[in-house]
């Protein structure tokens, strides 16, 4: 159940500030005041929220209950008819619905799909791989196996760090939960590193500077992976 849990809540595991970045568009503009730039206090204030709805039980820190709480809401809202099990239309629907509210999921989609030709097909396989019971749906439990075992060949290809390696930057102490004082240190830290010219504010460009290098890191992961 924590392995679906984690899967459905990535954006749990986002909170090191980078989401409040790249929702610069949409309605979840950390710009507050429109000048283009953002500054810490409008990131901290994005992050903020964000923290709040992460801590579904209020306590303060973003633990594995609020993970699971967050999960099985996602769940349950995915499951549109209520049978307590995810049909290959529900999730594409719940996918759909994501990007509508992320516009760059779109455009990320766009770029795959351009790059990869049609996904349709192999994410049909591994749906009909994960149904172990033929049921036409997959439960919690059938998610929960597939994404464990997609996380285990992301480890063995050294894919997926992106958001482990930014939980983990984020809990400090290392005790499998984010406290709001690291929550702040980490949101702090991931603006002093995009705002590479020191001048107080995130601007379009640097946000594309860093798009652009997160492009490159992922080009080159991808080519050595072909390499071996």
């Amino acid at each position: 159940m924590n392995k679906t849990i984690l899967a459905l809540s990535a954006a749990a595991l986002a909170l090191t500030g980078t989401t409040a970045i790249a929702q610069h568009r949409g309605a979840h503009n950390p710009d507050t005041d429109g000048n283009g730039s953002v500054t810490l206090t409008e990131m901290q204030a994005a992050s903020a929220e964000r923290f709040a709805r992460m801590d579904a039980n209020g306590d303060g820190v973003i633990d594995a209950a609020d993970r699971q709480a967050r999960g099985a809401q996602m769940f349950a809202r995915a499951d549109a008819n209520g049978d307590g099990e995810l049909t290959a239309a529900e999730m594409q629907a719940a996918r759909e619905a994501r990007k509508a509210d992320r516009p760059e999921r779109g455009e990320r989609s766009e770029r795959r799909a351009k790059r990869g030709g049609d996904r349709t097909e192999r994410m049909a396989q591994r749906f009909a791989q994960a149904d172990t019971d033929n049921s036409g749906g997959l439960s919690q439990a059938e998610l929960a196996a597939m994404h464990e075992a997609r996380g285990e060949r992301g480890k063995r290809g050294n894919r997926g760090g992106k958001r482990g390696g930014m939980f983990l930057s984020a809990d400090a102490n290392g005790d499998q939960a984010i406290s709001r004082a690291e929550f702040d240190a980490a949101v702090q830290a991931r603006f002093a590193k995009l705002d590479s010219d020191g001048n107080g504010a995130i601007s379009a460009e640097e946000r594309e500077a860093h798009k652009a290098e997160r492009r490159a890191e992922r080009q080159a992961k991808r080519g050595e992976r072909r390499g071996q």
